[in-house]
């Protein structure tokens, strides 16, 4: 199963997501359901609450969603990080790096700005066609 990393505020990811069903793969995607505000939804009810990003952090609905997504990148054969994506995004590529899982990163084209430590993905790619070679280069059975 592929994991597509990304933005909540990205509409590439379904996209993306639905490109690498039409190519055969079983994709997580799952966690773009929560939609574009999620995140800014979730601090303006814990500051409402007074609570610091500390303490929110250590919160049930933190915890719950961070159980959901390191549920399924922990089940995932690889994973593929949409850009532009945050912070979370590249956190959570860098885990299934970490974990010895194939990691791929999808440009939006040619980056103004580069970046050396994208070496520690498995492949880096401009469009999709680049990527789903990767993909089968990395993981074979496909």
């Amino acid at each position: 199963m592929i994991y597509v990393i990304g933005s909540l505020r990205s509409s590439r990811v379904p996209k993306v997501a639905a490109e690498l069903r039409a190519a055969g793969y079983e994709v997580f995607d799952d966690w773009y359901a929560a939609g574009p505000e999620a995140d800014d939804y979730w601090m303006t009810y814990e500051k409402a609450r007074g609570r610091t990003y500390q303490e929110a952090l250590a919160g049930i609905a933190a915890n719950h969603t961070f159980d959901f997504d390191r549920r399924h990148l922990m089940r995932a054969d690889a994973g593929v990080l949409v850009l532009p994506a945050g912070r979370s995004g590249h956190l959570e590529l860098g885990f299934l790096v970490g974990s010895g899982k194939p990691g791929h990163i999808l440009l939006e084209g040619e980056p103004d700005r580069w970046d050396v430590m994208y070496r520690f993905a498995t492949g880096v790619h401009t469009d999709m066609e680049g990527l789903i070679g990767g993909l089968r280069e990395s993981l074979p059975s496909k």
